[in-house]
């Protein structure tokens, strides 16, 4: 889905050596490492726990950063997979879908009961709520679970910059990572959130109800925030 392809460790040095030293400094296993052909900078990381975990890295993101921003980069992935992120959000994701398809049952059982019943003025009421609850507990679950992905953002900010030690240089990668306006090729709504910034790039809007349905937090907070660290 992603296009990854194994990292040869000649080929990407850097980009496996600093994999592995931050591994190591976060009492991490050696997570597999992978390179995504694309020039639009991004990486993400994923796998059910920290024994098969996956970290991968755009050959745009390997290219426009220097030592240190990467470092910021990789600490930041890893910290996913220290906090089991991936299985978090997987979680999260059942039980929307959990909570969509109650809401639809919920929604068929009150209308058809309500078309075989004599009672109809009572049973109205009922069938109005019904539909205002099929329709506001979708949207209100998903709200939840976008909210949880900004969150786990946030906390794998504030971790990688403990791993490093050097808040800045991840401050400065994300600054650069914003910056390129390039969309990432394959990109796709269902694994956006895994990405460190998303990664569909483009001119951002900004406003309350914008980052109410946004699956990152505003880079512009996320960068000041880890320069007050």
């Amino acid at each position: 889905m992603s296009g990854a392809k194994p990292a040869d460790k000649t080929n990407y040095r850097e980009l496996y050596t600093t994999v592995e030293n931050l591994s190591i400094a976060s009492g991490l296993p050696m997570p597999k490492v992978y390179v995504v052909d694309d020039p639009s900078p991004n990486a993400f990381a994923t796998g059910r726990d920290p024994k098969h975990a996956a970290v991968a890295a755009t050959t745009g993101l390997l290219s426009k950063l220097k030592d240190v921003e990467l470092e910021g980069v990789i600490s930041h992935e890893l910290s996913h997979v220290k906090n089991y992120d991936t299985r978090l959000m997987g979680v999260v994701s059942i039980l929307v879908g959990s909570i969509a398809i109650l809401a639809d049952v919920f929604f068929r059982s009150m209308w058809f009961s309500d078309r075989g019943s004599d009672r109809r003025s009572g049973n109205s009421i009922f069938l109005v709520l019904g539909i205002v609850f099929a329709i506001l507990a979708p949207i209100i679950a998903i709200l939840i679970q976008l909210a949880v992905s900004r969150r786990r953002e946030y906390l794998a900010d504030a971790d990688g910059a403990l791993l490093t030690r050097y808040p800045d240089g991840l401050a400065k990668a994300l600054a650069k990572i914003a910056q390129d306006k390039t969309p990432l090729k394959r990109a796709s709504t269902a694994t956006a959130h895994l990405y460190i910034e998303n990664p569909f790039k483009g001119e951002r809007a900004k406003g309350f109800f914008v980052n109410l349905f946004s699956t990152h937090p505003a880079v512009e907070d996320r960068i000041r925030i880890l320069r007050e660290m």
